[in-house]
Formats: C-alpha cells, sequence, structure tokens
C-alpha cells in the first residue's frame, strides 16, 4: 500500500504563510480602540464636581457647595453663578447637569449618548453632575 506524505517542508511552509498572513491582516485592519468616552466622561465630572467642593464660600459656609445647598433660598440666590461656575470649569464642547436636593441648574440628560456622573456628597446632600459631549 502506497500511501503519499507531505513533506515537513511543505508543512512549515504552509504554516509559515497562513502565520505571516494573519500578522499582516491584524496590521491592515487593526484593532478596534476601546470605548473610553464614558470613562473620560466620569471624569470631567469628577473634576467638576472636586473644584466646587473645594472653592471657599462667597457668602457663608465652609465651601461654595455647601454654600449652595444649605437651603432652598440659598440655591435660588446662587443658581445662575453655580451654571456659570459649572459652565467656565468644563471644556466647551460638554453640556452638563447639576443637581441638588433644592433643584438643578443646566440642560435635560439626552438618552441614548455616553453620560458621565458624579456625586459629591456634602453635610447638606449630595450634589449630582451629569456631563456628555455636545
Amino acid at each position: 500500500m502506497n500511501r503519499g506524505q507531505l513533506s515537513l517542508s511543505v508543512v512549515e511552509a504552509g504554516i509559515g504563510v497562513i502565520f505571516i498572513l494573519g500578522v499582516a491582516m491584524g496590521f491592515a485592519l487593526g484593532v478596534p480602540s476601546p470605548d473610553t468616552r464614558g470613562a473620560q466622561l466620569d471624569l470631567y465630572a469628577e473634576d467638576a464636581g472636586t473644584v466646587l467642593a473645594s472653592e471657599p464660600p462667597r457668602h457663608q459656609g465652609t465651601t461654595r457647595l455647601a454654600e449652595i445647598i444649605d437651603s432652598p433660598q440659598s440655591f435660588d440666590r446662587e443658581r445662575d453663578a453655580l451654571e456659570r461656575r459649572v459652565d467656565r470649569i468644563l471644556p466647551d464642547n460638554l453640556m452638563f447637569r447639576v443637581e441638588t436636593p433644592h433643584g438643578a441648574v443646566g440642560y435635560r440628560k439626552p438618552a441614548g449618548i455616553p453620560i458621565g456622573v458624579s456625586t459629591v456628597t456634602t453635610t447638606s446632600g449630595d450634589v449630582t453632575i451629569w456631563v456628555w459631549y455636545v
């Protein structure tokens, strides 16, 4: 009985060609980059919260953020200043919403797009900051 056999050199050459084509396809097509937009947005929200929580108060309180949410009256008085300050803290290509126990400033949160979020706890309650790309 006669059996045909491939020589070891031919098998090695075939494996080599497949390997080289695989590497070439990897370089040609590349690998998909991870979606880091959500993580970046979380960092922007965290940074805005950190800045607000560390600023001195304009009138009374321990920090700017604590002053803003101390009472409904202080929130109403500081609402516009809070919105302007957050707008200045964040890059121009971001929109935001800041919710406090006494109200919110900013824009409506959109559905279906990545949103970053951060919550800052104060003695008067939690302040949540959402950010997203325009």
